[in-house]
């Protein structure tokens, strides 16, 4: 249903900026647990779709890494104008951004995205949720679902975040915005880092290819497989104080890499959150665990991958674990709770 409704609205908005020179939202994407398969609480999934952007008509986007020292690589989306003098010729109705004066283009044209959701040259994030969440208050009128669905908004300065609720039935959605690293499936996203992000960074993001990961293992694993409730009861258990869900599903991507998934059925299932535990026992004690895409030469190749992160070193993810003793503490706690 969510992605089913933001396809609609995405449709909507490619006829109604048609003459205009906005981002170009392309199909939706599920991410994140509910769409993997294990949210650990139902009543509290929230169904994150990532929608990439296009460039519109005379424009074109050029990531930039950036090393701000932010603990989560960070890129900026640079926009540039293109020559459209032979669009022009062909009779397209489109002036030239670079080759007319700007006193005829304010006349006759809307004005380039440089001028609308850009700080100086780059995209900017909270500019693109401001508008995108501006559209989607007019665009969801215009859908039958508005007359059987109660729409509520939610806070959210770097994306677009709404509850629906009709009878008894209720979930949250939440749409982040991402621009495609070259043909890949990794993109700089819209969410944000912890303490704080930037309104012109862009985060660099593998949610789009772990998804695709438990696509990958759903069509290779028997039926009867067990992984995602593994993932789904220890997740349950979390406290979310000292490990994240984000460690735990790191951990069960690592096992199913290694582990035949001929031994995750049901009659497998203690042994193998045996399992879980103990590699993140492990994982504690050295304060290392390898996050799985980045640095992962055995990365199934179906799945897109930009070379530099296929060959890249892979980031410590319990890395402030070591600079922090408290937070190991808490760590440690938390997994002695599991246990």
């Amino acid at each position: 249903l969510v992605s089913h409704l933001v396809g609609k609205l995405t449709h909507i908005f490619g006829q109604g900026l048609s003459d205009a020179f906005y981002p170009v939202p392309q199909e939706a994407i599920g991410v994140g647990s509910a769409f993997e398969g294990w949210s650990p609480r139902a009543e509290d999934a929230v169904y994150s779709v990532l929608v990439p952007l296009s460039p519109p008509r005379g424009h074109t986007f050029q990531l930039e890494l950036d090393t701000a020292g932010m603990p989560q690589r960070t890129f900026r989306v640079r926009v540039e104008l293109l020559c459209t003098c032979t669009r022009e010729q062909l009779g397209q109705d489109v002036l030239c951004f670079l080759h007319h004066p700007e006193e005829e283009l304010r006349r006759k044209q809307e004005p380039s995205l440089l001028h609308t959701l850009c700080t100086g040259s780059y995209l900017d994030v909270e500019k693109t949720a401001h508008w995108f969440c501006r559209f989607v208050r007019v665009a969801w009128l215009l859908l039958p679902e508005s007359r059987r669905w109660c729409f509520k908004w939610q806070p959210s300065r770097r994306g677009c975040k709404f509850q629906l609720s009709k009878d008894k039935e209720s979930f949250t959605a939440e749409v982040v915005f991402g621009v495609r690293r070259g043909d890949s499936d990794v993109f700089v996203g819209s969410q944000a880092a912890q303490g704080g992000t930037p309104s012109t960074a862009w985060l660099e993001t593998c949610a789009v290819a772990e998804a695709k990961f438990f696509q990958h293992i759903s069509r290779q694993a028997p039926q009867d497989s067990w992984h995602c409730k593994c993932l789904q009861l220890l997740s349950r258990s979390l406290l979310g104080v000292g490990l994240s869900s984000y460690t735990l599903k790191t951990v069960l991507m690592h096992l199913l890499s290694t582990v035949p998934l001929t031994r995750w059925r049901r009659r497998h299932f203690r042994q193998r959150l045996l399992d879980i535990l103990k590699f993140l026992h492990c994982c504690l004690q050295t304060g290392r665990l390898k996050h799985f895409v980045i640095g992962n030469q055995r990365f199934p190749l179906e799945i897109s991958l930009p070379s530099d992160l296929r060959l890249a070193e892979a980031p410590n993810l319990l890395q402030h674990l070591a600079s922090d003793q408290e937070a190991h503490l808490r760590a440690v706690q938390e997994y002695i709770c599991l246990l």
